[in-house]
């Protein structure tokens, strides 16, 4: 057995494949049940057989790590010339294709959840003396809906595996560069130490990435651009200015100043000047962010400066002020992500309120 797996397949006398779910650069993710513990889980494999060795120290780096924020390795398994990796299934999307892909730019709250709970899952696996080595927005698994109930991060030691194909790609320039999927999509997260000499990625590299990451989430832009045109900016450290909203409104001014300032220690040049994961978990816990339930509606009634968001599915009013939209400002009818909290007035108050795509 070689490559794809089919719906059907029965592997290792215990697990029954339902479904593809995902594919990456370096590997194809399906959905199985699991007949022994009587439960859905991922089940992982090479595409190329000549990374088989690097998924094989994968799924051990990986099986280091237990904690809440990181998806947990349950089994490795070989049958025929075949191995497989197992993992939870986690009910859900990548930040990617979740947050990222429905609104412009989160706000500073959200932001500030995301980071705190993959600070926590990257120290845990610092702890364990495991380097991701490849954290970017579809490696980070979200479920829970709208509030990002649980976030874990996913796919450990892949970028090892993705190793030789990193350096044939960067020996072979600009094109080769270019025709790499894999490359591209990991390009704008990776540490300057890390385009320059594959052997000076640490732990800190995993900090650069992260901060990377935060950044993009905070003002919907990557922050050193995308595809060949990110290396040198990485190099150098040349970003540009965060964008003006992120300080205009009084109302996020604060947190996102302190947001901002832990997304910029992330990003320092010097690996030996960046926070550890665990600085990092300590500077997320003095962040000032509510854990609110976040629901969609439909912005109705917009006056000067005030109007009310038809909730959905109760179609209850949910009063607003304009001094609460964050990002780009909706406009009467559009759809809107908000949380709400209880107002003498009589309606409840929706803050903050952001217009999605």
């Amino acid at each position: 057995m070689n490559g794809r797996i089919n719906p059907g397949d029965f592997l290792a006398d215990r697990y029954l494949v339902d479904s593809q779910v995902g594919e990456g650069g370096m590997q194809y993710v399906y959905k199985a049940y699991d007949q022994t513990l009587e439960k859905y889980i991922a089940l992982k494999t090479p595409k190329d057989s000549s990374a088989e060795k690097r998924f094989v120290r994968s799924a051990q780096s990986a099986a280091k790590v237990n904690h809440p924020n990181v998806a947990k390795t349950l089994d490795y398994f070989e049958e025929g010339n075949q191995k497989f990796l197992v993992e939870e299934l986690i009910l859900g999307k990548d930040l990617s294709a979740s947050l990222l892909a429905f609104v412009e730019a989160a706000d500073p709250y959200i932001t500030a959840h995301i980071f705190h709970h993959i600070a926590r899952g990257l120290a845990a696996s610092h702890h364990a003396g495991v380097i991701h080595r490849d954290l970017k927005p579809t490696n980070i698994m979200v479920s829970g809906g709208l509030n990002l109930e649980v976030i874990k991060i996913t796919d450990f030691g892949i970028a090892k595996m993705a190793e030789q194909e990193f350096d044939e790609a960067i020996d072979g320039g600009q094109e080769s560069i270019g025709n790499s999927k894999t490359v591209l999509g990991a390009l704008p997260y990776m540490a300057p130490e890390g385009i320059l000499d594959k052997g000076k990625i640490s732990m800190a590299s995993d900090i650069w990435s992260l901060g990377a990451m935060m950044h993009e989430v905070i003002t919907g832009e990557k922050p050193f651009g995308a595809g060949l045109k990110a290396i040198p900016q990485i190099l150098n450290g040349s970003r540009d200015a965060y964008p003006r909203f992120l300080f205009s409104n009084n109302q996020f001014r604060g947190v996102n100043i302190e947001v901002t300032k832990v997304i910029d220690e992330c990003l320092k040049l010097d690996p030996t000047e960046r926070p550890t994961a665990d600085q990092l978990v300590s500077e997320c816990s003095n962040l000032c962010y509510p854990e609110t339930q976040r629901i969609k509606g439909n912005l109705r009634d917009k006056r000067y400066k005030w109007g009310f968001i038809a909730e959905r599915p109760t179609n209850q009013d949910v009063f607003y002020h304009s001094d609460s939209f964050y990002g780009p400002a909706p406009t009467e009818g559009d759809e809107v992500w908000f949380a709400k909290y209880p107002s003498r007035a009589g309606a409840d108050r929706a803050h903050p309120v952001l217009k999605l795509k």
